[in-house]
């Protein structure tokens, strides 16, 4: 039987062990991979005012998993897409999803490119649109809001790689 004076002993010892090992240390960073059974699109947008050379509109299936033994939301994206080892954009994506205590869900990441910004590429998407695909690579920080562990960051690296089916609009 515990006695009330040593529950602030007990409180004061288990604080300390989490102080040494780090608060920051007992939250795992979220896994990403790309989804199982839906396909990533890039689609090839025509010329505009806004984009002379067109633009891609790039739509990537990622599985979120959540490794950790209690609930998270998945803050944010902050980085870089690289296609055929292209920087192709910056990505700075507020997400606000929530995952379950070691859950997984499926969710799609939308993102934009001017072809202005990589006259190398435009060719290989052309290239791609007779059936091929185009690798990307996510890469960079994660956030998440862990409630009583507060706000972490994860990164950098890689989140997620994969390749891509080119279509025209």
């Amino acid at each position: 039987m515990i006695k009330r004076n040593m529950i602030p002993l007990a409180a004061a010892f288990f604080l300390s062990g989490c102080a040494s090992l780090g608060l920051a240390d007992l939250v795992q960073p979220p896994s990403f991979s790309a989804a199982d059974g839906r396909a990533s699109a890039l689609r090839l947008l025509r010329p505009s005012a806004q984009m002379p050379l067109g633009g891609a509109s790039l739509r990537l299936w990622t599985r979120v998993r959540n490794p950790n033994s209690f609930g998270i939301n998945l803050a944010g994206m902050d980085g870089e897409l690289y296609l055929e080892n292209s920087r192709a954009a910056l990505v700075d994506l507020p997400l606000g999803l929530p995952l379950s205590a070691a859950q997984d869900t499926v969710i799609p990441i939308d993102l934009s490119v001017n072809l202005a910004d990589l006259p190398r590429l435009a060719g290989q998407l052309a290239d791609a649109l007779g059936g091929g695909s185009i690798a990307y690579r996510l890469d960079g920080t994660v956030a998440v809001e862990t409630g009583a562990f507060g706000r972490q960051s994860f990164g950098p690296g890689t989140i997620v790689s994969g390749a891509v089916d080119v279509t025209r609009e």
